[in-house]
């Protein structure tokens, strides 16, 4: 048997030995008598067995849930991960003229974690736009990093959208969040520029 059914059924029998003790106790003068150590050490029994088996039932719901959210967690980074922005080609934009115009991206914030939508985006070199989303109340942004140093941000926005344009030589890029410890919890990513 597992715990909650040990839980219930310790449960049940005190509820059920509470009610035939009372009535007994009604009925026959005298009672409980020399009967009285069997009686306590039942009701001690029970409710021992009840509270040992909640415990341990209420230990198991929250290592099923624990593991439910790692298992949700695990699911969304790998379908986080399949989302890959539309480049500029896959928006109608392309040849030779995308290439010297560079590319528009899309990125957003997720509403629910300190975490964009994608930890990797890639584009043409020139002009880069990354037009940024964030439907969450706690306020992100964007900025671009080559070689440790900052060279372009968007502004700060909740709940808005904004976007940050650079020019780009091609190479590898990082994009962060600026708020202080959003980058470390996650929020960041490479920018691939060909």
């Amino acid at each position: 048997m597992d715990n909650e059914t040990l839980f219930y059924v310790c449960g049940i029998a005190l509820a059920v030995s509470a009610v035939v003790i009372s009535f007994i106790g009604l009925k026959a003068k005298g009672f409980p008598g020399r009967a009285f150590p069997i009686v306590i050490l039942w009701f001690a029994l029970l409710v021992g067995g009840a509270t040992t088996y909640s415990v341990l039932h209420a230990q198991d719901e929250q290592h099923h849930k624990e593991a439910e959210l790692e298992h949700a967690g695990e699911v969304f980074e790998a379908e986080g991960n399949e989302d890959v922005p539309p480049t500029d080609e896959e928006e109608g934009h392309g040849g030779e003229e995308a290439a010297k115009s560079g590319s528009t991206l899309k990125l957003a914030a997720d509403p629910s974690a300190i975490a964009y939508d994608t930890t990797s985006l890639s584009a043409k070199a020139g002009e880069v736009t990354i037009e940024f989303s964030n439907p969450a109340p706690l306020e992100h942004d964007v900025a671009i990093l080559e070689d440790g140093e900052e060279i372009a941000a968007s502004e700060l926005v909740a709940e808005a959208d904004t976007s940050v344009s650079v020019e780009l030589e091609p190479g590898s890029y990082t994009f962060f969040c600026t708020v202080p410890g959003h980058a470390e919890a996650g929020m960041e990513g490479i920018l691939t520029v060909e």
